[in-house]
């Protein structure tokens, strides 16, 4: 079943673009559950998303989800692929600013529990990312 403005949808138009890191209280749980690897520096719970919110803002301040779809919901599960686009301005995990601009897309699948993520479990093409900032050959 499709779904509309989901939490999921909510992170990256009003946190990752928007920068509204406040918003991560609200839509998260205080018992937050990361499954994804976890990137260098990466605390866990709610801490973790605002480390990885800002350290995309802070690589690629014009970050955009390009796409967001389609977000499926069932039960308590929530889940979306995300193309994600920026341009390299700041550095990302060591790698200096490149000026390159990026596409690279990630799947999300969240557990909801009394309206707010308690769990995640993603992947994110990091791969494809490091390539367009030249820091991996192919």
């Amino acid at each position: 079943m499709a779904g509309g403005s989901g939490i999921i949808e909510r992170f990256y138009r009003e946190i990752m673009e928007g920068g509204n890191l406040d918003l991560i209280d609200e839509l998260g749980s205080e018992s937050y559950t990361e499954h994804e690897e976890p990137m260098p520096g990466q605390p866990s719970g709610l801490d973790g998303i605002r480390f990885y919110a800002t350290t995309f803002r802070s690589a690629f301040p014009d970050i955009r989800a390009k796409s967001i779809e389609p977000v499926m919901t069932d039960g308590d599960l929530e889940a979306a692929r995300v193309v994600l686009t920026g341009t390299h301005q700041g550095e990302f995990l060591g790698i200096a600013p490149t000026g390159n601009t990026v596409e690279f897309s990630g799947i999300d699948m969240i557990r909801v529990q009394d309206g707010k993520a308690a769990e995640h479990w993603g992947a994110t093409d990091m791969l494809k990312l490091l390539q367009q900032i030249g820091a991996v050959q192919m």
